[in-house]
């Protein structure tokens, strides 16, 4: 190779990694960035000393003098290459005092390049021609020390290239023939008759850069899962968004790609929080989500809907860690649009059902009500009645001078006593009007309001009183507490349960007379405990293992076990308690409804 042509192809390599340079000065900060910028920067002190010697080569400058400038760029440049591989592999290295010790084969390098004049360790004889140059001792394990960390470090790339996106991907492409250069033409020159210059080597590691840097910044293949595990998340339902630490989105799989109707061009490289504003998502609840999981290794969970799509989503957000470095967030996105369809679906038909029970239950109340009304109505109409007798006899007594003041005053107690009756009667059917009217409310109301043992126990023997008095079972009250402990809740929804759980003590009877039914109130701890039992058959074992997980009645055709199961999920819903059983076959059976005193 002619000065000239080196000259050139040296001055081009300068240009070109030059160029490289600006071009890599402009990307985002990061620890490859770094490393790239050192590398780049090496070269140009090296490119730049091989041109000065071709300049001065017909002058009385001796040649090893640039040589000796170009040491500084040279001799470190290999373990900088063994840095770059590493970085890249580890996806972010974490640098360590010992590190610096690989600069040390480098240094010593250098400073027996500087003082070979005195040794001629390094070099016995020097030439631009590489197989005219006699190299000394020294010079054998600085290029094998070299070598050691070239191809460790271009192993590293090519290794996690090939794990990562296949070996015949552009990449792994690039980087296998970007070591092969420079490593063939030294072994041309070592090896061969090929009068090739020093210069070679510099122009070979120039390309060598340009293919890396091609592999790395051109095609992005920048990515943490290795190929395998890349075709898994594709397939999977769940979206995934990778962001770095600027908020910056860095990755994704093809499933959110399909799922947000994106392309992969107009997703990557992408702030978040514009992404998110130019596809119209909501971003506040994901700025509060990164605040929280922010140096932790939490995991934010929350529901969304996208307006857009018309779809719902759970999201989870946390971080990504390697070896105590923070990586950046990943976002998963589960679209739970047909799930929350099929729970809206369960609720209306739950709905009906619970609404025909209620509707059911409510009708044979009615019989029982027209019968506990008609008593105090046939009274008040009987008081009326007696009430018109005494204003006729008052009337009459009013001229009859035989009527003294204690006749006038036994007359106004009579009809004082009849008033009062009255108003007994009326106070009576006031309760039963209203303890009807809140059980002809939507059961599954949950508005909450605080009561008094008392109001429930006295709502439950209004509506049952009727029930009771047909089936011929005694409805035994024991209040182990004090009657003004108050539950907070829905009165209404608890009478419906207790009484459910009456009404099914009642059947458990089969119509045999004279029985008992026992409810007893008491405190346990923080917890009030409302006992129902009764002294029937009990349950059968195969009820027992199925009681509250599934609609099942003892009763056959004449029950569909809905009033159980829905006692359990209201008491567990909407009073934050819960509901135990006690059976035994022969023995009876009692419920045992747990309700949470409150307290003001």
């Amino acid at each position: 190779m002619s000065d000239t042509v080196s000259l050139v192809a040296m001055i081009i390599s300068e240009l070109l990694i030059a160029g490289l340079f600006l071009f890599i000065r402009k990307q985002k900060k990061g620890q490859l960035k770094n490393i790239f910028m050192t590398m780049i920067f090496l070269m140009l002190i090296w490119t730049t000393s091989m041109i000065m010697q071709i300049l001065f080569k017909n002058t009385d400058v001796d040649p090893f003098l640039f040589e000796k400038i170009s040491a500084f760029g040279a001799f470190p440049i290999s373990v900088v290459i063994l840095f770059l591989g590493l970085a890249f592999s580890k996806n972010k290295m974490k640098f360590k005092w010992y590190h610096g010790l690989l600069f040390i084969v480098p240094v010593i390098s250098i400073i027996m390049a500087i003082t070979n004049d005195y040794h001629h360790l390094f070099i016995i004889e020097y030439s631009t021609i590489a197989n005219e140059m006699v190299k000394g001792p020294y010079f054998q394990i600085h290029s094998i020390y070299s070598y050691i960390c070239i191809f460790a470090g271009v192993l590293c790339l090519i290794i996690y290239s090939i794990k990562n996106l296949g070996f015949f991907s552009r990449q792994s492409l690039l980087l296998i023939i970007g070591m092969i250069i420079p490593i063939a033409i030294n072994l041309l020159a070592t090896f061969s008759n090929l009068n090739l210059s020093v210069y070679a080597t510099p122009i070979s590691y120039s390309i060598t850069v340009l293919f890396f840097a091609l592999a790395i910044f051109k095609f992005k293949f920048l990515k943490i899962a290795p190929v395998a595990l890349q075709k898994i998340v594709d397939r999977i339902s769940d979206g995934y968004l990778v962001l770095n630490e600027e908020n910056v989105i860095t990755d994704f799989n093809k499933t959110y790609l399909e799922i947000f109707n994106q392309r992969a061009e107009k997703t990557r490289n992408k702030n978040i929080f514009e992404y998110f504003e130019e596809n119209g998502i909501n971003p506040e609840k994901y700025e509060k989500a990164f605040e929280k999981i922010k140096d932790s290794n939490e995991t934010v969970k929350f529901e969304q809907k996208v307006t857009g799509l018309n779809k719902y989503f759970t999201i989870e957000i946390n971080t990504i860690w390697q070896n105590k470095e923070f990586l950046g967030k990943l976002i998963l996105f589960k679209d739970i649009t047909q799930h929350k369809e099929d729970m809206l679906a369960i609720k209306r038909n739950q709905d009906m059902l619970v609404e025909r029970e209620r509707l059911s239950t409510l009708g044979q109340m009615i019989g029982g009500i027209a019968h506990n009304l008609k008593t105090p109505i046939m009274s008040i109409s009987g008081a009326i009645e007696a009430i018109s007798d005494l204003i006729k006899e008052y009337e009459l007594s009013i001229d009859n001078p035989q009527v003294n003041s204690e006749d006038h005053h036994a007359i106004a107690k009579d009809m004082s006593g009849w008033v009062d009756k009255i108003k007994n009667y009326l106070e009576y059917m006031s309760d039963v009007i209203t303890a009807v009217k809140g059980q002809a409310v939507n059961f599954s109301e949950e508005e909450q309001f605080t009561f008094t043992i008392s109001e429930l126990i006295k709502h439950v023997n209004i509506l049952m009183k009727h029930e009771l008095k047909n089936a011929i079972v005694y409805l035994n009250t024991d209040i182990q507490c004090n009657d003004n402990t108050t539950i907070k809740g829905n009165l209404n929804s608890l009478v419906q349960v207790m009484n459910n759980m009456i009404s099914n003590a009642i059947q458990a009877y089969a119509g045999v007379p004279e029985q008992n039914i026992d409810l007893t109130v008491k405190k346990q701890g923080k917890n009030v405990i409302i006992s129902i039992k009764d002294y029937g058959p009990g349950l059968p074992e195969k009820v027992q293992e199925k009681l509250f997980k599934e609609m099942i009645t003892t009763k056959g055709k004449n029950g569909t076990g809905l009033g159980l199961y829905m006692s359990y999920s209201n008491i567990k819903a909407h009073f934050r308690g819960d509901i135990t059983v006690d059976t035994q076959e022969g023995k009876g059976t009692t419920f045992n409804i747990i309700l949470p005193e409150y307290k003001n």
